[in-house]
């Protein structure tokens, strides 16, 4: 277009971040790593980087996913804006594009517009830190963001997370929080079979919050489609055998979860 001058609009950077959650040992944990360098220099963040010029975002959010902590790809190259109603892969891994932060003073290098991404899957393995991180790990949420009751994070998480990847965190913590009341993404969070008391610690992790088991086991097994016996059994547990369950087909919840008020 022989009329367009891009010189007469200021430059800026695209780059991806994700909020990539999963359930251990009974605690809603997030992935960060240290950044090896500036700005920010050993501080924790969460995965992500630059945009090539000639890459999806999808790409990069895979790509960054990949060289810094060392977990294969969740996300996939093709992930587009469309995707924001969530995805899944062949893990079983929910997949969606988050939000897009853009304050001009979020990165002190230059005007850069970050499109984050959330990730949910079943207990993921131990990262292992590359390209420019200089450690990876799976940390509680609530030592990085502080308890529900606003106190702060705790000394294992300070100083605090670089840039604003602490809002970017909170939004997808609340994203996560608030769709396992609607649809059955709490089950992203299971193996491919599991029990009503594998289920049920996963909304507890989540939400912050201990439900009560009975009533928990006739909610979920009361709402259509929501849960689909498998025919086994376990004692994973320990004590009298569970009944195994896998997801059903509904993606929404009726009547939904509701999660208890603290």
């Amino acid at each position: 277009m022989p009329t367009y001058d891009p010189s007469t609009f200021p430059p800026f950077a695209v780059t991806v971040d994700l909020v990539v959650l999963t359930v251990r040992r009974h605690a809603l944990c997030a992935l960060v790593v240290r950044r090896g360098e500036e700005p920010f220099q050993g501080r924790w963040a969460l995965p992500g980087g630059f945009v090539k010029a000639d890459e999806d975002l999808g790409a990069a959010a895979a790509r960054e996913l990949s060289e810094e902590t060392g977990l294969c790809a969740l996300v996939p190259p093709s992930l587009s804006p469309g995707a924001a109603s969530g995805a899944a892969d062949g893990n079983g891994a929910h997949l969606e594009q988050l939000a897009t932060y853009g304050a001009p003073a979020r990165d002190p290098r230059m005007r850069v517009v970050s499109v984050a991404h959330l990730a949910l899957a079943p207990d993921l393995p131990a990262p292992r830190a590359g390209g420019d991180a200089n450690s990876a790990r799976w940390a509680e949420v609530e030592s990085l963001l502080g308890p529900a009751d606003g106190s702060g994070p705790d000394a294992d998480a300070a100083p605090p997370l670089a840039f604003d990847h602490a809002r970017i965190l909170a939004d997808g913590v609340e994203r996560a929080r608030s769709k396992i009341e609607y649809s059955s993404l709490a089950t992203a969070f299971c193996p491919a079979e599991f029990t009503v008391g594998e289920l049920r610690r996963v909304y507890e992790a989540v939400w912050g919050v201990v439900l009560d088991p009975r009533n928990f086991h006739r909610k979920v097994t009361g709402t259509p489609g929501f849960l689909v016996p498998s025919g086994g059994t376990t004692t994973r547990q320990g004590g009298r055998p569970a009944q195994l369950f896998r997801a059903g087909t509904a993606t929404a919840l009726n009547p939904p979860m509701l999660r208890p008020e603290v």
